[in-house]
């Protein structure tokens, strides 16, 4: 059988209770898009998105999310237990590793750490502050040019960021410098993730490249994918799905630049896949548009996804399941530029999935207990007993 896992990344469907922890009260991704641009998601609301448990609701403009009388999935709202909100620890879960530590956060890093990172990269850096990564490169991008020195960077997620302009700081350097980094980043320093952020310049205009590279940190327990690597089963990559994993477990990997490329990568892959599982990140609603505060242009990445799911959904062989979630929340239409503790959707498809409300489920990682179920035969997964077993028996 196949199972293709899509990840929106940051497609979170409103606050988490402890949202208010992170600063993040009154945030909903998907609730607050909707009642700023209208953004009409035909497919994934066909699925049940709008049918999932707190989705469905008026908003003061006139503007509804109504759920459909007969969804065409099975679907569900999941809560993070991972006490987190970053990318690593949202796709950590989802592949059955929750963090009992989180990844450190920085507001900016200590003048140990950078003495550190600059000795063993070789060089010496500017920034090093949280900031939007557009934005800091069109603030420091001519101090920059002048210097020489790399822009280092964080967000309110467990990463370093280093940029560069490629006439200055040629790419391979750049990802030496990253990797230099990485080496420097562990134990009680750790961030998920170092992230290579090559850009360009026209005069004044600084613009990033899709060169962009992350350095994560090796999971530091058993995965799903590491699982079913051991059993045969084959796992394709596409996106930055093996940079966040390290490459473990994983038999192929598709890199892509953004979502069009995502997109037709897997409709390549419906095509032409073998039995096993093909994870998928799709990262421009938070890259481009989330930490943007860009709601029109989440909207317009989100409408991408949706217009190609009914040729991916086509292609689905009888034995296939698709399966569609998230892994946080950005809600583009709040002050923070960050990450949100959100809800995520759940939505499943196919042959043998039998349409059902799942309700509300604790834990990003029943998706893993699912696909050990699919795979391996394991049936410990509630997800598996009542969307597909119910269906065999039917």
């Amino acid at each position: 059988m196949r199972v293709f896992l899509i990840v929106i990344d940051s497609f979170g469907i409103g606050e988490l209770p402890d949202a208010a922890l992170f600063g993040d009260r009154g945030s909903d991704t998907y609730g607050n898009l909707y009642a700023k641009t209208g953004v009409d998601l035909p497919t994934l609301v066909s699925l049940g998105l709008n049918n999932i448990e707190g989705v469905a609701r008026a908003f003061g403009n006139g503007r509804k999310l109504s759920p459909v009388v007969s969804p065409l999935g099975a679907y569900a709202r999941l809560a993070e237990k991972t006490f987190a909100k970053d990318t690593t620890a949202g796709h950590y879960e989802i592949a059955g590793l929750v963090l009992e530590h989180p990844f450190r956060i920085y507001k900016t890093f200590p003048q140990d750490v950078v003495a550190d990172v600059e000795r063993a990269a070789g060089c010496r850096f500017i920034g090093n502050e949280i900031a939007s990564g557009t934005e800091i490169i069109q603030r420091l991008g001519k101090e920059h040019l002048r210097t020489g020195c790399p822009i280092l960077y964080t967000s309110q997620d467990s990463v370093m960021q280093i940029a560069a302009d490629t006439s200055i700081v040629p790419l391979e350097r750049l990802y030496a410098i990253c990797r230099a980094a990485r080496n420097v980043m562990t134990g009680e320093r750790a961030v998920g993730r170092v992230i290579a952020r090559p850009f360009v310049h026209d005069g004044d205009k600084f613009t990033r490249t899709e060169d962009r590279r992350d350095y994560a940190l090796e999971p530091p327990g058993e995965t799903v994918l590491d699982c079913l690597h051991a059993h045969g089963v084959r796992v394709t990559a596409v996106g930055k799905i093996d940079d966040i994993f390290c490459g473990r477990g994983i038999a192929q990997s598709v890199h892509t630049g953004n979502n069009t490329e995502g997109l037709s990568a897997l409709k390549e892959l419906i095509d032409t896949a073998g039995d096993g599982l093909v994870f998928a990140n799709l990262v421009d609603t938070d890259m481009l548009y989330g930490h943007r505060n860009n709601a029109p242009g989440y909207a317009r990445a989100l409408k991408e996804i949706d217009g190609v799911l009914p040729e991916l959904m086509s292609g689905l062989r009888k034995d296939d399941i698709l399966i569609i979630t998230a892994d946080h929340g950005c809600d583009p239409t709040t002050p923070s530029t960050d990450h949100s503790r959100e809800y995520v959707p759940l939505l499943l498809c196919g042959g043998k999935v039998c349409p059902a409300d799942l309700g509300t489920i604790k834990g990003f990682d029943c998706i893993a207990d699912f696909l050990r179920a699919c795979f391996l035969g394991e049936r410990n997964s509630v997800i598996y007993e009542k969307v597909i077993a119910e269906s065999e028996e039917i």
